[in-house]
């Protein structure tokens, strides 16, 4: 047993383990696999008491640091989220198989037949924070897509974390698959994160999962190849051509359904004709919810608003607190995105379709969306059952991280003889 205490022999025998366990992976048929994350759904809502208890502990833990209540959210696992969790991991159990899909075919003249198909990554090491629903959501997608995964969780979310993992692991056990496949670093000290990032020999992509320290931390110091996951500066604009009642219900959910979420609204842009036309309807029914409008500029004068800073504008509050400012048409809302967003998601309010397409195509956000919340920026709102992240580089994968998205491919090229002249 390696001693949890000497990080670099750590992390050296987990690495060894999960490329052993990926090449099974590799081959295992999809029944098996699709086997044992149905068994850990099953194991989860059955330990769903166990688990409630160790994120007492959590939230504890999180309470004593000090933690915003938006933070606590996230933190927090009830039953509903549990269940949640069930469900995500079923759904991804009944998703087609990526592995060995074929993505292209053709024939050449020379007599060859080519096709392209899905493979693994390899093994996948995920660093996260206060979210231990990542605990499921990273074991099953990386379970599906036939990768091995390191996971290495918040402190805060350690015991909620540990009880999940026993579970992903009877899934494994029961399904005849190597438990390596699915390893959690068992503990706090973050000089694991470190040698994570260094482990060259023995994980293929990391993906961190949290707030832009964290990123940043591992965009920086990671000889891995990395998913980024950057902070969601997600902006919301009104546009003169939005319909009223859905701009205000559109709103109101981007920002206040869980403010902690990387999909909720930081910042609100309002066309000023729409200003005009309406007045501050949406900053009103913002600060009647209990959310903290900083407002600029004509914004400012409204009654129970706060004078926005200059760094309001490109900042992920993860709170009930939102920027808001005026901006003359859809181009300048995109001028501001520009300069301030973090490519996650942003979200136009309109029923103008010219004015719908021109937004569309003069951003590049991961996700751009139309007379919708922010909030739906979630590979299981997309369909993935689950999801790693938010990536918002240009490589490889972009937008919700799921299943698919953690594989590469490889050419299978059949001839008859064939030789090249």
């Amino acid at each position: 047993m390696t001693n949890p205490d000497d990080i670099p022999a750590l992390i050296n025998a987990i690495g060894a383990a999960a490329r052993a366990a990926a090449t099974e992976l590799a081959i295992a048929p999809a029944a098996q696999r699709a086997k044992a994350l149905a068994i850990a759904a099953d194991t989860v809502w059955a330990q769903r008491a166990a688990i409630i208890k160790a994120n007492a502990r959590d939230l504890a833990y999180g309470h004593d640091k000090g933690l915003s209540a938006a933070m606590i959210d996230r933190l927090t696992l009830d039953e509903p989220r549990l269940q949640g969790i069930v469900d995500g991991l079923r759904a991804v159990a009944a998703q087609a198989d990526p592995l060995g899909a074929v993505t292209a075919e053709w024939d050449m003249p020379s007599g060859l037949h080519i096709r392209r198909v899905r493979t693994p990554l390899g093994v996948i090491g995920v660093i996260y924070e206060s979210r231990p629903n990542v605990t499921a959501d990273a074991g099953a997608l990386c379970l599906k897509s036939g990768n091995a995964v390191i996971l290495r969780g918040g402190s805060e979310s350690f015991h909620s974390s540990v009880a999940i993992h026993a579970c992903l692991i009877k899934g494994l056990a029961a399904a005849g698959l190597p438990e390596t496949a699915i390893q959690l670093i068992p503990t706090r000290d973050r000089a694991a994160v470190t040698q994570m990032l260094r482990a060259t020999a023995y994980i293929d992509v990391i993906v961190p999962r949290g707030g832009k320290g964290l990123v940043g931390l591992v965009q920086a110091e990671a000889r891995v190849p990395v998913f980024a996951h950057l902070e969601g500066v997600c902006h919301i604009y009104a546009d003169a051509a939005a319909n009223l009642e859905k701009a205000r219900r559109v709103v109101l959910n981007a920002k206040t359904r869980r403010p902690g979420i990387c999909g909720a609204a930081e910042c609100l842009l309002i066309d000023r004709r729409f200003h005009e036309a309406y007045g501050p309807i949406l900053i009103t029914d913002l600060l009647a919810a209990g959310v903290e409008v900083r407002a600029a500029g004509d914004l400012a004068q409204i009654p129970g608003t706060t004078l926005a800073q200059e760094d309001d504008f490109g900042r992920e509050f993860l709170g009930m607190i939102i920027a808001a400012k005026l901006v003359d048409g859809v181009d300048g809302a995109i001028a501001h995105i520009r300069k301030y967003g973090s490519n996650h998601t942003e979200s136009i309010l309109t029923e103008d379709d010219t004015t719908a397409e021109r937004f569309f195509a003069r951003l590049d956000s991961a996700i751009l969306m139309r007379n919708a919340s922010t909030q739906f920026a979630d590979g299981g709102e997309f369909g993935m059952g689950a999801e790693l992240g938010i990536a918002t580089g240009k490589l490889h994968a972009r937008g919700p991280v799921g299943a698919e998205q953690l594989t590469s491919f490889k050419y299978l090229v059949t001839g008859d003889g064939t030789v090249r002249k």
